[in-house]
């Protein structure tokens, strides 16, 4: 991946990254404009000779810069308390499924079947097949259905977890006694990697999370597949 592909967001996978990308280039914009205001105010003042020994204050400029900005908090404000809703929301989940966090491996229950949890851990460098990634591949992947509302519920049994996979737009905290939720819907099949985000110990870097998104008829092979074993 080039130097400019790691600086931008990850593409999407979920129509939440979608608006999440979405407000990115919002407020982004917002800020170039800002920026270049100002910076061409801040060249020109290098160049401006005039002067005014006698200006004690100026009241309509002073209502400008403080009601301007204000408006424009305001663009930024209501798309970020809108996005913040829509990430909070459950919609009638498909599939529930929960993440429990441990030093240093993640553990999967599958609750809408029985017998179905395993635990995930990162493959070691050794072991590593030539089309897998180092750091990032799991022994066990989570395979869950494209085009299904998932709901996952993550929680710890140690410290603080942070369950996150960017091309999803999710990242949730697993707490020791306290049980998150949140939901994503996956709209194209692949593999999505993502990896702790909170600092949970001397291997926090090395509790990878591999998402496996495969069309609904081959998940529900597999389920019977791991249900029968």
């Amino acid at each position: 991946m080039s130097t400019w592909a790691n600086l931008g967001l990850q593409n999407s996978a979920s129509p939440l990254m979608e608006q999440l990308i979405f407000f990115h280039d919002h407020a982004l914009l917002i800020l170039v404009m800002i920026t270049t205001m100002v910076g061409y105010l801040m060249f020109m003042l290098f160049f401006n000779n005039y002067t005014n020994r006698y200006l004690l204050h100026g009241q309509t400029i002073e209502m400008i810069w403080t009601i301007l900005p204000a408006i424009i908090l305001l663009f930024i404000a209501f798309p970020s308390l809108r996005l913040l809703y829509m990430l909070d929301e459950i919609n009638e989940p498909s599939i529930t499924l929960k993440s429990i966090g441990h030093q240093w491996y993640w553990s999967y229950e599958y609750s809408d079947f029985k017998n179905i949890e395993f635990d995930s851990y990162m493959i070691p460098m050794n072991e590593l097949s030539n089309n897998e990634f180092r750091l990032l591949d799991v022994d066990n992947r989570v395979v869950l259905p494209m085009n299904s509302q998932i709901r996952i519920l993550v929680t710890a049994a140690d410290v603080i977890h942070s369950w996150t996979v960017p091309a999803l737009g999710v990242k949730i905290d697993g707490t020791p006694g306290r049980l998150n939720q949140t939901n994503f819907l996956i709209n194209r099949p692949g593999l999505f990697y993502g990896q702790c985000s909170e600092i949970c110990g001397a291997n926090h870097s090395f509790m990878p999370i591999v998402i496996e998104s495969i069309p609904t008829k081959n998940f529900i092979k597999w389920i019977m597949n791991n249900m029968n074993n």
